[in-house]
């Protein structure tokens, strides 16, 4: 047998000849609207704030499962349902870049944060912990 020269398997050398390829930016159309993750929830659902004011529960479809990875803050396409309007299906994850792009030509709003995660007001100094005096907790020997 020949010496392989490629190294790895056929889906490390598959994943990795796809990796630069630039696709085309997907806007909406009908039945269709753009949102940002607000929580994961897990089993692959979220919630999702979408751009007409409406917060949905939006469940990933299977082909994006496994393959691209959604997060918190993330800018999504969302299918609407015309049975429910509370739901939807996520159907496209936006980069950062692409995202930007959007807001550009005008399809975003712009009160939209884009690569923003946090949901808090930005302090990084206080952790949210409180001590008590009167707990019994000495502050001063910690």
């Amino acid at each position: 047998m020949p010496k392989n020269k490629l190294g790895g398997n056929k889906a490390k050398r598959a994943k990795a000849s796809t990796e630069n390829n630039k696709k085309e930016l997907e806007f909406k159309e009908d039945g269709q609207e753009y949102g940002q993750i607000t929580r994961m929830l897990g089993n692959g659902r979220c919630d999702v704030q979408c751009v007409d004011g409406v917060k949905r529960l939006c469940h990933i479809r299977g082909k994006m499962r496994k393959k691209v990875w959604c997060n918190q803050g993330d800018i999504v396409l969302v299918s609407l349902r015309d049975f429910q309007d509370e739901k939807g299906d996520i159907i496209t994850k936006y980069t950062a870049e692409e995202a930007r792009s959007l807001k550009n030509y005008g399809e975003l709003p712009e009160n939209v944060k884009i690569n923003e995660t946090d949901i808090g007001d930005g302090d990084d100094s206080e952790d949210g912990v409180e001590f008590d005096e009167a707990a019994g907790v000495d502050v001063d020997n910690i």
